[in-house]
């Protein structure tokens, strides 16, 4: 990786022996082995160190998680937030989980509407709710720095599962907390 950013710093007519360039290889390799880290790990894995049994079976909403991904096209920032949210089934996740598991995709070369879909499908497989809401909310910076250059344009992503799908009034709760200022 360092000998190819090397390459990048050349073909750009940048001189890769300037000293604020010099540890530059270095530094995009291990920013690029943390932002690209959800490859190394397993969402299952971390959903299954905690969960619950518990007999709740009303909504639970884990809203405004903010991420960080790179589009698959470009490489270039995906920059958003997470809402997501299931209906439990005998079995509850432990809070931080859920934005673990939105990291876990993220960080990996993605577009958008899989990424809504790998944390919704994540989550079904794992637990088997009643049902499963992902919507994210994000800018590209591939369409704000290059392209179109729409600056803070953004993005919305559905993925519903179960109760969310066949269910109206259940769709509706979840689509009013998470447009809901709770603690705003």
């Amino acid at each position: 990786m360092r000998k190819a950013v090397e390459q990048i710093l050349e073909h750009i007519g940048e001189d890769k022996t300037r000293e604020g360039l010099l540890d530059t290889p270095k530094r995009v390799e291990k920013a690029w082995e943390f932002m690209t880290s959800g490859y190394k790990l397993d969402p299952k894995e971390i959903i299954q160190k905690a969960l619950f049994t518990s007999s709740n079976d009303e909504m639970v909403v884990v809203k405004d998680i903010e991420f960080y991904s790179h589009c698959e096209h470009h490489m270039l920032p995906i920059i958003g937030k997470a809402h997501v949210a299931y209906i439990p089934n005998g079995k509850v996740i432990g809070l931080s989980k859920i934005p673990r598991v939105v990291d876990v995709f993220a960080r990996r070369l993605q577009i958008q509407e899989q990424l809504t879909e790998q944390i919704a499908d994540a989550i079904n497989d794992a637990i088997s709710p009643k049902g499963v809401a992902v919507v994210i909310d994000a800018r590209h910076m591939c369409m704000e720095m290059r392209g179109v250059e729409k600056i803070c344009s953004t993005t919305v992503t559905s993925a519903l599962r179960g109760l969310f799908k066949s269910n109206k009034t259940t769709k509706d709760e979840f689509l009013s907390i998470i447009q809901s200022s709770f603690h705003k």
